[in-house]
């Protein structure tokens, strides 16, 4: 069974040997392939620097996150921007809109997203978005640059139904992690009324932990809850969950 974590900052483990016993955690669990979402211009070192000690189970992805947009937004991208060139990247992000935690550059946050929207184009790579209180935002961003070229993950969906099928008929995935584990968030009614194909897998570590282990902090070896979660609710076997959601993120990132 091969499960893939499409979203991991395992790279905030700097201790080596804690590292690798995360690493090693995840073997045992099946979870052998992290792909990695950096935040900022200081996230990118660390990022690539996990991605040299384990290069057969790290996949690295580039962006802004939008909690990370303040007024030099413009220069972080520009620092980002040249590591594109530095190693083989698989997707732009995480990268979005999050209006939760502050409203005051919506509009810079608008302009970084589409800004690196156009990266991904040009280098016809998947996105992987950052939605937090901003799906209409978000949606109407997609729909101004919407083209056979755009695709990608809603990265950590816990949304409605409604917004599930607008984010599927786009061609984009959901990314499902620890959420789907508790037992008030809906994902639960949710996420049988969609179409396995357009599933992936998450963890968000170190954040969004699944139950048993909620409270504590996450770790990408955790997917296996989210994937017996997942294979309760549509009443397959997990090795089945695995299979489906590891072939949708070869269809996504090429690899």
């Amino acid at each position: 069974m091969v499960l893939t974590d499409t979203h991991t900052h395992l790279y905030y483990e700097t201790d080596a040997v804690k590292r690798s016993e995360l690493m090693q955690r995840c073997i045992q669990n099946d979870v052998s392939r992290l792909f990695l979402p950096n935040v900022d211009a200081a996230s990118v070192p660390l990022m690539f620097e996990l991605l040299e000690a384990y290069p057969g189970n790290c996949f690295p992805m580039l962006g802004l996150h939008p909690c990370s947009v303040k007024d030099n937004w413009e220069e972080e991208l520009a620092v980002i921007q040249p590591a594109l060139h530095q190693h083989k990247i698989y997707a732009i992000g995480e990268i979005g809109i999050d209006l939760y935690w502050d409203k005051t550059f919506l509009t810079e946050q608008i302009q970084a997203f589409k800004l690196q929207i156009k990266w991904a184009k040009a280098l016809k790579l998947p996105i992987v978005i950052h939605c937090r209180d901003a799906f209409d935002e978000v949606y109407q961003v997609l729909l101004d640059e919407q083209d056979e070229n755009l695709r990608g993950i809603f990265h950590c969906f816990a949304g409605t139904l409604e917004q599930a099928q607008k984010i599927t008929a786009l061609g984009f995935y959901l990314g499902i992690g620890g959420v789907v584990t508790y037992k008030n968030a809906g994902l639960d009614k949710i996420l049988p009324q969609i179409d396995l194909k357009h599933v992936v897998l998450e963890t968000d570590s170190p954040y969004l932990t699944p139950v048993p282990y909620r409270g504590k902090p996450n770790e990408s070896s955790y997917l296996i809850y989210v994937a017996q979660k997942v294979a309760d609710l549509y009443q397959i076997f997990v090795e089945e969950v695995a299979e489906i959601t590891t072939e949708n993120s070869k269809k996504i990132f090429g690899v």
